[in-house]
């Protein structure tokens, strides 16, 4: 081999090394970023309770803490629903499922159930009638973003604020109270003395989690989400799984709307204020995944987290703007670690 030929080989092994380099480099990137997401979210909730409970006072009292975990009912129980119509729509933040009308749907059933109640009706056929409501909520949005084939974005927003019109057309805009012995009942104490709004939220996870994670209808309603052109391949129909996302995510608004008619003794205005925390807590629900994939379980971690740093702020005199403030950063955060991490492992 002539000294040229040498030379020309070495100048293409150094061109061509620095690809596997960086390649390496993305790799480490990535597997830290893995670790960080997973860990860190985790490490996060630890120091919450460690630093809360040193500096604000009666913050770890066992009472203070099912307070807490009850007071999470309301944006937990919503953010199952959306975790859920993420999880058949996809997690793309703009063409991706969300639903954006929870809220609205949790004021519109309230209204409807301390409506009848404060007319003299009974607790059947209130109840009944909050759940029609709900889940015509949710039907509404899945004819609107599987048969009209609108962005579910732009859908559910339509539908957040026919939702919030017809609540205001019903209460006219006022407290509804109400008093029934369902509400009582969902208002006082269950087994243990934890408050019955805090049995529901675990109940209801519980119920999810069973439905969602282990069925095959959870197993396919997560390929349609993550995979729908393999799950299409694969015989199954899209559009139904879809739709269904929309219709259970409705059923969770009507179930919030009792428990939040049971906490307020009746409907009240402003739930819409309630949607940043409903979508900081699916998004957030990504990080307490094990595979940082949306879960009822992960929503049911960062429900709490949530509500933990809620109640410390509240117990530490901060105002509730930073409440907001932190919600919206997160939701950013998680949402910008979700992208790169999805853009690496293309």
């Amino acid at each position: 081999m002539s000294q040229s030929e040498g030379l020309d080989l070495r100048a293409a092994s150094a061109q061509a090394s620095p690809a596997p380099t960086r390649r390496r480099t993305r790799s480490h990137a990535r597997a830290l970023a893995l670790t960080l997401s997973r860990r860190g979210s985790f490490v996060a909730f630890a120091l919450i309770l460690v630093v809360f409970g040193l500096t604000a006072p009666n913050f770890a009292t066992p009472a203070n803490l099912a307070n807490v975990v009850a007071q999470s009912a309301l944006p937990g129980l919503l953010a199952f629903g959306l975790t859920i119509v993420i999880i058949g729509g996809g997690r793309h933040v703009v063409t991706g499922g969300i639903d954006l009308s929870l809220a609205a749907n949790l004021g519109l059933s309230a209204a409807v159930y301390a409506t009848l109640v404060h007319a003299g009706h009974g607790d059947t056929l209130a109840v009944a009638a909050a759940f029609a409501t709900g889940l015509a909520i949710g039907g509404l949005n899945a004819i609107a973003v599987v048969l009209l084939r609108l962005p579910p974005l732009l859908a559910t927003l339509a539908t957040m604020n026919l939702a919030a019109g017809l609540e205001l057309v019903l209460t006219q805009n006022t407290v509804v109270p109400a008093d029934s012995p369902l509400l009582t009942m969902l208002a006082g104490a269950g087994p243990l003395g934890m408050p019955m709004l805090a049995w529901i939220l675990l109940a209801s996870a519980a119920l999810l989690i069973a439905a969602i994670q282990y069925t095959p209808f959870g197993l396919r309603l997560y390929a349609v989400g993550e995979h729908p052109d393999a799950a299409r391949a694969s015989g199954i129909g899209l559009k139904p799984y879809i739709a269904s996302s929309y219709v259970i995510s409705g059923g969770c608004g009507a179930l919030a709307a009792l428990c939040s008619a049971a906490f307020f003794n009746g409907s009240t205005t402003g739930s819409g204020e309630m949607l940043l925390s409903v979508v900081a807590i699916a998004y957030l629900g990504v990080m307490f995944s094990r595979r940082l994939v949306p879960t009822v379980s992960g929503s049911l971690i960062a429900a709490l987290f949530v509500g933990l740093l809620i109640n410390g702020f509240q117990l530490l005199n901060i105002s509730s703007f930073w409440v907001n403030g932190v919600q919206g950063v997160l939701i950013i955060a998680v949402v910008a670690a979700s992208t790169a991490l999805q853009r690496e492992a293309i």
